[in-house]
């Protein structure tokens, strides 16, 4: 498996960066992960663009310090600090029925990521967490959430990791959710941090990489330019 860690100079550098790892994955039949810290911003999901609060939660998004962005994976809109971990898996040639078993593969990972940094979480969400889905990971709170693309040649598992500054992602998500007219309790976000773990992202990371079998892995490591 081939593992890149670190972020590009800019958010569209990033996207890009992201898409040519996942299409090297489908050339090559080899799976890759990328773990790093995505500059700070809030991404909306597609059914975030489809409401009309759209532009409005943007315009929020905006006076709250946090540009505005579209993601190509995912559900609802979630805040990245500068701190917020994300998690992108390529596996190419993947079965494309076995969406389930995906997310259940990759909920263990993350499982057992937090297992070994000390942090007991469990499946689901409170109410009116951010990005609602089902397959989330709680302590008190919304620490983690998963989504999947699937495509005729590969399959892509995205995850977000709340590692610190959950009071910070409350804030911002708190009108752009206003804004979007979907429930949102600030209250429910956590992180790793505040669930008895460490406050640096690059532990956390470490951590999902052991847990997805690439701590053995050659390691590309992008530089901001």
């Amino acid at each position: 498996m081939r593992v890149i860690r670190g972020r590009a100079g800019n958010v569209d550098a990033d996207h890009d960066r992201t898409g040519a790892m996942v299409q090297r994955a489908v050339e090559t039949g080899e799976p890759a992960l990328r773990v790093w810290t995505p500059h700070r911003q809030v991404a909306f999901g597609r059914r975030d663009a489809r409401t009309e609060g759209y532009d409005s939660a943007r315009a929020a998004a905006d006076r709250g310090g946090y540009p505005p962005v579209e993601r190509d994976v995912g559900g609802r809109a979630v805040a990245f600090t500068g701190s917020t971990l994300a998690v992108v898996h390529a596996d190419p040639g993947a079965n494309r029925t076995a969406i389930q078993s995906r997310y259940e593969a990759a909920t263990a990972r993350y499982r057992r990521a937090f297992d070994s940094l000390g942090v007991d979480v469990r499946r689901g969400e409170p109410d009116a967490s951010f990005c609602p889905g089902i397959h989330s990971l709680q302590a008190t709170g919304k620490l983690a959430g998963l989504a999947q693309r699937v495509r005729r040649d590969v399959a892509v598992t995205a995850g977000v990791v709340v590692v610190r500054d959950d009071a910070a992602i409350a804030d911002v998500l708190a009108p752009v959710y206003d804004a979007l007219d979907v429930p949102f309790d600030p209250e429910t976000v956590d992180s790793v941090a505040a669930a008895g773990g460490p406050s640096d992202p690059e532990a956390v990371a470490d951590a999902i990489v052991d847990a997805y079998g690439g701590d053995d892995a050659a390691v590309e490591r992008l530089r901001e330019t």
